[in-house]
């Protein structure tokens, strides 16, 4: 560790709303340096807290991140994982929930706190969210209890709550509770103290030397069903060159329309190697194939049951598990088990 008299903690600037800064003589919003982040936020000084800032240059923004930027990430964090005892990640609102998720996957073993944060509004205006969530966020990625990290987990750090990173969905592009999960309650509040739900912390998978898989499939898509859904346009996205798998966002607890062409395409997909995996378009509740008709002969078909799985969640999963050398049965083995909590079992 950097210092031993006090935690160290690594922030890692990747863009976002969160990096920028009003120029007092144009008013106009640039990025700022977040190599000299104390300069911009001095309360971080006053945590007791090492705190050093290294930033991707150029910044990406959120709407254009991708898995080459995942692994970026990744292996950011791997090559600092011994100097610091934490991590927090700046990020673009937009897609945060989509990078924590993969985050998770790509780790095993992982001790240490990762933990993303942004904001609504940029930390150099005046009403900006983003000093208390950055703030926070370097708190509790210091934080420890008997010599151990409390949360050693990629979490999501908004407006006071500290989600699992893999159970977490962007719910309001306006107010500052930009973030909900579902499916999973809270791991920490942050309000007068910091009160931690200790039992509801994935103390589990941090056992052993850090192990970072960055090898992603690109080779899937989202179909998210509709009324009307059109069967030209179904059967051609099923026909993608190269495809391997598909996250079938059904409705209510895991039903798509009766329409007999429609299961015949899907079971034709399936018998060609093509992996299902069911979701639910509501932001609570779960799958539970075979409950209706229609969902029992997706389950006959051989479609895999998303549970109570985020639509961010599960296609990174997906796109995690066939970057992997494993077989088609492999994958659906995996993806109806818990990788880092992501799905309720």
């Amino acid at each position: 560790m950097k210092n031993s008299e006090m935690p160290s903690i690594l922030i890692i600037y990747t863009g976002g709303t969160i990096g920028m800064r009003e120029d007092p003589e144009t008013h106009t919003l640039a990025p700022m340096k977040f190599t000299h982040i104390q300069n911009e936020i001095p309360e971080l000084s006053k945590l007791g807290i090492d705190v050093s800032a290294t930033a991707f240059n150029p910044p990406i923004d959120s709407s254009d991140m991708r898995p080459t930027i995942w692994g970026r990430i990744a292996r950011t964090i791997r090559q600092n994982y011994q100097k610091y005892n934490g991590f927090v990640i700046l990020h673009g609102t937009d897609t945060m929930a989509y990078t924590a998720s993969a985050l998770s996957f790509m780790f095993e073993n992982l001790d240490k706190p990762v933990i993303l944060t942004g904001s609504q509004l940029p930390i150099g205006v005046m009403r900006t969210d983003g000093k208390e969530n950055l703030v926070t966020a370097v708190e509790l990625a210091a934080a420890s209890r008997n010599g151990r990290a409390i949360v050693p987990e990629v979490c999501i750090y908004f407006n006071s709550r500290l989600f699992r990173g893999n159970r977490t969905t962007k719910e309001d592009s306006e107010k500052f509770s930009a973030f909900m999960s579902h499916n999973y309650p809270i791991l920490a509040r942050a309000g007068v103290d910091i009160v931690y739900s200790y039992d509801r912390i994935n103390y589990a998978n941090n056992k052993g030397i850090l192990k970072v898989n960055t090898n992603i499939s690109d080779n899937v898509i989202i179909l998210r069903m509709f009324p009307g859904i059109n069967r030209q346009y179904f059967e051609h996205a099923l026909n993608l060159p190269g495809l391997k798998g598909v996250v079938l966002e059904s409705y209510g607890s895991g039903n798509v329309p009766t329409h007999r062409w429609l299961l015949n395409t899907i079971r034709r997909a399936i018998k060609q190697g093509i992996i299902f995996l069911n979701v639910t378009q509501c932001s609570g509740g779960r799958v539970q194939m075979g409950q209706y008709m229609t969902s029992y002969e997706l389950l006959n078909a051989g479609v895999i049951s998303g549970k109570d799985i985020t639509v961010e969640a599960a296609i990174t999963k997906l796109m995690f598990l066939l970057g992997q050398d494993l077989s088609t049965e492999e994958v659906k083995t995996h993806l109806q088990r818990s990788l880092s909590g992501e799905i309720t079992e």
